[in-house]
């Protein structure tokens, strides 16, 4: 009986810690609190890496965070917020983190490996008796929605990655296109109406310098004579 409350504990404490920092994470994402970027700035960091239309990917990378999250910190409906934390783990590390060092220092997915081996560990142990799941007398089948779930999550990782590689292939291309269809600024010959009028605007501009000269040196010859 002891054991068994030992592990209990430890349960909460790890799906408390890992659950609250995960829905922390969402909550940036669809929010903006903690001093996150909210949806709008999630929308186009996604669109930046080729997740169009960011919008969508915003909301699905939020939903699974803060949902997941939030499931896993109450031992609600174990194991389906654990994979929530997987799937967006998943694709943390493969899009943002892949071909770095894995430690965080070198911006490596060291954190997103650690949040999916924790929600792995929890799905598969369940969330222990201090648990909404307890407490409500709610016990899914592991297996049963679990391993599909993991399938579903590793086709949707990979779906994505496909559309993110795609899209930053053809961005350059796109780019290039609407530079070539910008119009370029075309220059008209002048009339020979218009240059005549050039020339008589200037003059008449020249005639009262040349009218102001005249007068100074007709007073100067004065000064001279007296």
């Amino acid at each position: 009986m002891k054991n068994t409350a030992t592990k209990d504990t430890g349960l909460l404490i790890l799906r408390v810690a890992s659950g609250g920092l995960m829905a922390g994470h969402g909550a940036q994402k669809l929010f903006g609190w903690f001093e996150g970027h909210g949806l709008e700035g999630t929308s186009g960091w996604m669109e930046s890496m080729g997740l169009k239309p960011g919008r969508i990917w915003a909301l699905m990378a939020g939903a699974s965070e803060f949902g997941g999250g939030v499931l896993t910190a109450l031992g609600l409906l174990n194991p389906i917020g654990t994979l929530g934390t997987v799937g967006s783990m998943a694709m943390a590390s493969t899009k943002v983190h892949w071909g770095k060092p894995i430690w965080v220092t070198s911006g490596g997915a060291e954190l997103p490996v650690i949040n999916i081996a924790t929600a792995l560990a929890l799905g598969m142990t369940g969330p222990g008796k201090f648990s909404l799941d307890s407490l409500l007398g709610i016990k899914l089948p592991v297996r049963t929605v679990l391993v599909p779930g993991l399938a579903v999550t590793a086709g949707s990782v990979a779906f994505g990655l496909y559309m993110s590689n795609r899209n930053q292939q053809t961005q350059p291309q796109e780019q290039a296109s609407q530079e070539q269809q910008q119009p370029q600024a075309v220059r008209v010959a002048e009339s020979p109406a218009t240059q005549d009028l050039d020339r008589s605007n200037e003059a008449a501009e020249q005639q009262p310098e040349r009218v102001a000269g005249a007068e100074l040196q007709a007073g100067q010859d004065a000064s001279h004579h007296v």
